[in-house]
């Protein structure tokens, strides 16, 4: 990986990890038009920039995160109560959904599917009572996460899971696309730091390794929080339902470009 693919990973990592699209499906499209070699660092490097896109989160809503108070206290037990599911499953299926990453047909049928589904949403659930995440109580919250693990299947989009999930337990759209980056934050802290820890030899034995690594962070910090406030606004004036289209877009491409005889890695 040179620092242009760096660059150009981590922008697509900015750009879809928030939104309900799916950021696997996407590091498909990029890694096979970029003829990415798929080694050990490429691997490492396409999770761990996620540490940008979720410092985003935190710099956005930091009031949620570093002002203490007794609200605070119940917004942090409930991500602690929510990421539970994501963790547990996470570790017990470690292998079966790496081999799952390995099928850029999974990837495609599930982008497609979700992309069905996203048509409908908006129509499925009319009428939230929940206007404020601390109107949540932690059952809801267990339950959103529950939806997470759903998203272990590639393709599926955590952000789509988890939005739908709140949405289900009576959140208004924005405030379940909200818990949603929220809930992003201790997921993909955790997933990020397991994959350091292993690789952490990978890293220390090559500075380039590194100095990539940083970049991207950085990229995909900027670019996450530009893509998180066009996302609320689009979703205010938009709904879901042009979320579903691009996705259908995207799913029916990658399962074409499997049909033609393409060699796309994940």
């Amino acid at each position: 990986m040179d620092i242009w693919q760096a660059i150009i990973i981590a922008i697509v990592e900015g750009l879809t990890e928030f939104l309900p699209v799916s950021s696997t499906g996407h590091m498909v499209i990029t890694s096979a038009l970029l003829n990415l070699n798929k080694d050990e660092f490429t691997k490492l490097f396409e999770v761990c920039i996620q540490l940008g896109a979720i410092l985003a989160v935190v710099v956005l809503y930091w009031k949620k995160f570093l002002v203490f108070d007794k609200n605070r206290v119940d917004f942090y037990k409930k991500l602690i109560v929510a990421v539970l599911p994501a963790l547990i499953v996470g570790y017990l299926f470690a292998d079966k959904i790496d081999a799952l990453l390995e099928s850029p047909l999974v990837v495609g049928i599930s982008l497609l599917l979700g992309g069905i589904v996203l048509l409908f949403v908006d129509n499925w659930f009319k009428q939230p009572t929940i206007e404020k995440d601390e109107e949540m109580n932690i059952f809801r919250a267990l339950r959103v996460g529950f939806w997470q693990c759903v998203a272990m299947i590639p393709g599926v989009s955590r952000s789509a899971a988890t939005i739908i999930g709140g949405m289900q337990q009576k959140l208004t759209r924005n405030v379940a696309a909200e818990f949603s980056f929220f809930l992003a934050v201790p997921t993909m802290a955790a997933a990020t730091g397991y994959k350091l820890l292993k690789g952490r030899e990978l890293l220390m034995s090559n500075t380039e390794n590194l100095k990539l690594l940083l970049i991207g962070n950085i990229v995909a910090f900027i670019v996450a929080m530009i893509a998180i406030k066009f996302f609320i606004n689009a979703l205010k004036k938009y709904g879901f339902r042009v979320w579903g289209y691009y996705r259908i877009v995207v799913g029916i491409a990658i399962l074409v470009a499997i049909g033609m005889g393409y060699k796309l890695s994940v």
